[in-house]
């Protein structure tokens, strides 16, 4: 007559969700209650074994020598467990498939199994449940997330590389790289709103309303392209709210004050790019990053490439003789920019450089290098030239119908407002240091 062993500490075990080691990809919610039955499990036996199962898309037949050594038979798979109790926790552990994984060799991988069970409540090693889960962590931290936000960022940065200009192409890297690192290991279909919502919070409070709006700006910008890509299927930056950001600045400085940063700017790279942004109405980066190769000393003009001004056109400047002798006045050397100390790059450390002009120049409102751009197209403005031809002068298109028709660059307008300016600048200059000069009168 045949022994029934009932083992109901198996079959009434519940597993909480969460616990540490669990194989939680075939496990249900409660152990099948029908796996209560046991029996020596052999090859010949496992026949036995779907006939025990009958109509049931889950369960269990243990093994009456190894106790938590099972064989599970689950939509019509066989599957080797071996399940076990450590400090009041229940685990199971997949062993493998049978086929191919015979009975024999089955049952050896649970014995080592409860040999390390048996170790780690001595305090030897991990049991296999901690051991098995701990793996599964570094796995995922060596493995590369599909389509997370950081896989997706470098694809994204060469496909714009030559449709944007470099500095605009390092701003957004910057962006995406530092001020949404919090989302990098998401998978950019999974992030929602509220997260974005979230960072731009974070982003505020360290860097305030105009870097939170440009990192919003660039965000939106790789969403805009992964759906034109096919990687997703929404924008979740759509809808967040942009910050409140002061009103646009005003301030353009009186001939006294161009005068007193003038005669501040020292013989210095910063001094240099200081008195060239006066003398051309040019962008600071478009003067700091100015290569010998964008001057033509002869022509008297440095061109800029496209890839280097905001609005992607070319822009030709002409250079006053104020302007050429700053220029010749400069050592070349072997390196390519005309200002900075790498090979590599043009010129850096602004804050450092304006701080120090501030202290000399003393000038009784707060100013910036923007204002001085702004002082150049006050200032043509005021010496007569018209507002298209001043507007050319910094390059700012005119609109749409008009430049499509007009064609004319004005190089001979613009050269002559330039011109009118520098002698005028010069002149405040003169004047502030005491000299008994007139400034010229504007044209009418």
């Amino acid at each position: 007559m045949r022994v029934i062993v009932i083992q109901p500490e198996y079959y009434l075990a519940t597993i909480g969700p969460g616990k540490t080691g669990e194989d939680t990809e075939n496990l249900p919610g409660r152990f099948p209650k029908t796996g209560g039955i046991t029996m020596k499990l052999t090859k010949q036996s496992i026949a036995t074994v779907k006939k025990n199962a009958g109509k049931k898309s889950d369960y269990i037949e243990w093994d009456d020598e190894l106790k938590g050594f099972g064989l599970r038979l689950r939509d019509g798979k066989y599957t080797w467990i071996f399940q076990y109790k450590f400090n009041g926790a229940n685990f199971r552990m997949r062993l493998g498939t049978f086929p191919p994984l015979s009975p024999d060799d089955a049952r050896k991988l649970a014995h080592d199994q409860k040999s390390d069970v048996y170790k780690a409540r001595d305090g030897d090693r991990l049991h296999p449940g901690a051991k098995r889960e701990q793996q599964r962590q570094e796995t995922a931290k060596a493995r590369p997330k599909h389509n997370s936000l950081a896989s997706i960022i470098p694809a994204y940065l060469d496909a714009r590389r030559g449709a944007i200009k470099d500095s605009t192409r390092e701003i957004q890297q910057r962006h995406l790289n530092d001020h949404w690192s919090g989302l990098h290991d998401r998978p950019i279909n999974d992030i929602t709103r509220a997260d974005v919502a979230g960072a731009l919070t974070i982003i505020a409070k360290d860097k305030g309303p105009i870097v939170v709006n440009r990192a919003r700006a660039t965000l939106s910008k790789f969403y805009r392209w992964a759906i034109g890509e096919g990687i997703c299927d929404h924008n979740p930056v759509a809808g967040t709210n942009k910050r409140p950001e002061n009103e646009p600045r005003e301030r353009s400085l009186s001939d006294a004050e161009a005068a007193r940063v003038w005669l501040a700017a020292r013989d210095t790279n910063y001094g240099r790019i200081v008195r060239l942004i006066l003398l051309t109405g040019c962008r600071r980066d478009e003067i700091g990053g100015l290569k010998w190769s964008e001057i033509d000393m002869d022509a008297r003009t440095i061109t800029l490439p496209r890839e280097r001004t905001k609005n992607g056109k070319e822009h030709v400047v002409p250079i006053a003789d104020a302007a050429l002798d700053i220029i010749a006045n400069i050592e070349r050397g072997d390196r390519d920019y005309v200002f900075g100390r790498t090979l590599t790059r043009g010129f850096s450390g602004w804050s450092r450089c304006k701080a120090e002009l501030n202290k000399i120049a003393k000038l009784k409102e707060p100013w910036t290098l923007h204002d001085l751009r702004r002082t150049v197209r006050t200032g043509l403005g005021k010496l007569g030239a018209q507002p298209h031809i001043a507007e050319a002068v910094l390059n700012h298109l005119p609109p749409k119908l008009i430049r499509t028709y007009d064609r004319n660059t004005y190089m001979a307008e613009k050269r002559a407002a330039l011109d009118t300016w520098a002698s005028h600048l010069m002149v405040a200059v003169a004047q502030a240091t005491g000299a008994n000069v007139t400034a010229i009168k504007p044209r009418r």
